[in-house]
């Protein structure tokens, strides 16, 4: 007899000034594993969830049944909410390299960068998700997997 476990959505939040043309993750609404919302607005219960960002552990088996809140937007929008939702734990990705080309001439990205869904991919990877068809709308998916072929688990 086989068990299904089910994992808690995703929960994306955008930034409301994002630049929807840039999103990457924005062709992905409809998935049963994502949920997307818009910041401030907060419908989901966050009890067991983990935060993808910057500062905290390594993302670890320890965090297989967590959901995950990811925060879409960029880094000086992402400031303020990382603040509100400072009560999520922090969990962080190995150091990967992005293939998203970065062209901000006001402020520089911070070493681990990485676009959206290269962070959502990289999570599911490591928790031994399923990520079929997260990097369908991806440009640099490819690229992206290439690049950091060495951290994903065989």
């Amino acid at each position: 007899m086989e068990l299904l476990v089910s994992l808690p959505t995703t929960v994306v939040v955008f930034h409301p000034r994002e630049r929807r043309a840039k999103c990457t993750v924005r062709p992905l609404r409809g998935r049963p594993d994502l949920a997307f919302c818009n910041f401030p607005r907060m419908s989901h219960d966050l009890t067991g969830y983990v935060r993808l960002g910057m500062g905290g552990p390594v993302l670890s088996s320890n965090d297989m049944s967590c959901g995950l809140l990811v925060l879409d937007g960029t880094w000086r929008h992402v400031e303020p909410m990382q603040r509100a939702h400072a009560a999520v734990p922090v969990r962080s990705l190995p150091p990967l390299t992005t293939a998203y080309p970065r062209t901000s001439k006001v402020r520089s990205d911070p070493d681990g960068g990485l676009a959206t869904i290269e962070a959502i991919y990289a999570a599911y990877r490591l928790l031994g998700r399923d990520t079929a068809g997260l990097l369908d709308h991806y440009h640099w998916a490819a690229e992206f997997v290439e690049l950091n072929r060495q951290f994903w688990p065989n």
